[in-house]
């Protein structure tokens, strides 16, 4: 049966069942091992939620039967650890807890979600658990967390691993609309947070729980819960675990290897897909700059699957999901007056924005966060600015420089939508790449600040002449994708600014 691309989809025996695309990374397992309560921070859709579930697979007592249905063809079904499928798993998402101007609302919440699931385990696992009790409405996460830790140490049960997937979603929620007295209540000492922290912390003490995987995007709430959870160790810039989430090339080489096969696509066409995605979703460099670059995975998957059902390239090569990420940059630069032009100026005309090397590293807190000095830090953990060489930060990829293009545009108010139609329909007629630059020069540059102007070199021509002919790739789409990249853009531009 043909594979096929499952694109944002996060359950892995459905992956599995329905004959789906699969990069293996199940040789991390017993690296993870090693590590006490290990914790990986990673962007926005770059495959957490997956990589949690294929953890939950591998451990649940629950699946050991399916084993070899759910692993047999990957390297930790070769090679499997002693600790497979021996273990009852709590998988909680906290990216589902509600955030309101009330931290009861969180709290009820959080609750609500971690009892469901926790009640649910006990019915999962009921050959151990023989009384399932009646969860009240106001028990909290922690008593019955407590509940089920007490019950496996005093029965000698199989011990408790426990995954948390998006940890600090709700917690970002509040950083971001800053409202920062709620958030401090959320990670005082006797919150309810913290008080869920201190029971997995001392089910480790006695042994019920085998581990604790935590993942999310930023280090800024595990960092204010340190004293519940000092035993987390941050595992995001240790270069062993820097390809776990995200493709290497390799990788990608040898799924369109599958995808091309599978799909008689002809090969003809593979070099300038080759070329497409590497400079779309390639580029990330979550710890050695040196080093190999990672694909954004959730994004390579969603060309992917247009590029399966029409063997063609995609219209659109940016996922529209991605274009949230503008708010960020909005809020987080907005707490500075001029800050947010001066940041996005700076990264439109350079690509590239100085980091301290103190800065870099897994715990912050929340003041820092919007901190003008720590900028490059913060987008660095959102996934919008990748390490680059001598301790500069800089855009991973097209995608993302049209992200900071489209924000630009907007702070600049720079009008894209109805001044370029005539020279985009004369290119897709006669592709003359001299005529199209002329006429993006008369139409869009002659709307820059006199400032902006005077500063315009070659990234910038880059970025933006690209963008401007994305916005429009309806008509333009692979001729001028695939001249992009050839494009010998002037390096001294006029002096005068256009009319």
């Amino acid at each position: 049966m043909k594979r096929r691309v499952l694109y944002g989809v996060a359950n892995y025996e459905e992956i599995v069942a329905d004959n789906g695309y699969f990069v293996d990374k199940t040789s991390y397992i017993p690296l993870l091992e090693s590590i006490k309560n290990p914790v990986f921070l990673r962007p926005r859709r770059f495959g957490k939620s997956l990589w949690c579930r294929i953890i939950e697979c591998y451990y649940s007592v629950r699946l050991k039967d399916r084993f070899d249905e759910l692993f047999g063809r990957t390297w930790i079904g070769k090679n499997p650890t002693p600790l497979r499928n021996a273990c009852l798993v709590l998988h909680l998402d906290f990216s589902i807890v509600e955030v309101g101007r009330d931290l009861g609302i969180i709290e009820r919440s959080l609750n609500r979600i971690c009892n469901r699931k926790m009640g649910s385990l006990m019915k999962a696992y009921k050959e151990w658990f023989k009384e399932v009790p009646a969860m009240q409405s106001e028990q909290t996460a922690s008593d019955t967390l407590s509940f089920i830790l007490q019950h496996i140490e005093d029965d000698s049960l199989p011990p408790l691993y426990v995954i948390i997937d998006e940890y600090d979603n709700f917690a970002n929620q509040l950083i971001t609309s800053r409202q920062d007295h709620l958030y401090r209540r959320l990670t005082a000492d006797d919150s309810f947070l913290k008080t869920f922290f201190k029971a997995l912390k001392e089910g480790q003490k006695t042994g019920a729980i085998a581990n604790v995987f935590i993942t999310g995007v930023l280090p800024i709430t595990m960092d204010e819960l340190a004293s519940g959870f000092n035993i987390a160790r941050f595992i995001t810039l240790d270069e062993e675990f820097e390809a776990m989430l995200g493709f290497t090339q390799t990788e990608v080489d040898r799924l369109l290897d599958a995808v091309y096969e599978d799909y008689d696509i002809p090969s003809s066409t593979r070099s300038v897909v080759d070329s497409i995605i590497r400079n779309h979703y390639n580029g990330y460099h979550f710890v050695n700059p040196t080093g190999e670059p990672v694909y954004n995975p959730t994004l390579l998957l969603h060309f992917l699957f247009d590029f399966c059902r029409y063997k063609e390239v995609p219209e659109f090569l940016t996922d529209l999901n991605l274009r949230t990420d503008l708010s960020w940059v909005r809020r987080i630069t907005s707490a500075h007056e001029g800050s947010t032009e001066e940041f996005v100026d700076h990264l439109m005309l350079h690509n590239s924005i100085r980091y301290n090397r103190d800065f870099w590293s897994s715990k912050f807190d929340m003041s820092q966060f919007f901190d003008k000095s720590f900028f490059p830090i913060s987008f660095f953990y959102l996934g919008m600015l990748t390490l680059g060489e001598d301790f500069q930060m800089k855009l991973p990829n097209l995608n993302m420089r049209k992200i900071f293009t489209e924000y630009f545009n907007e702070l600049h108010h720079i009008d894209v939508s109805t001044r370029y139609a005539d020279m985009m329909k004369a290119f897709l007629e006669k592709p003359d790449i001299a005529a199209l630059f002329a006429g993006y020069w008369k139409e869009y540059v002659s709307q820059l600040p006199e400032a902006i102007f005077r500063q315009v070199n070659e990234n910038f021509y880059r970025t933006t002449f690209f963008e401007l002919g994305a916005i429009h790739d309806h008509w333009y789409r692979r001729p001028l994708m695939l001249l992009f990249v050839k494009i010998d853009y002037p390096r001294n531009p006029p002096t005068s600014h256009p009319p």
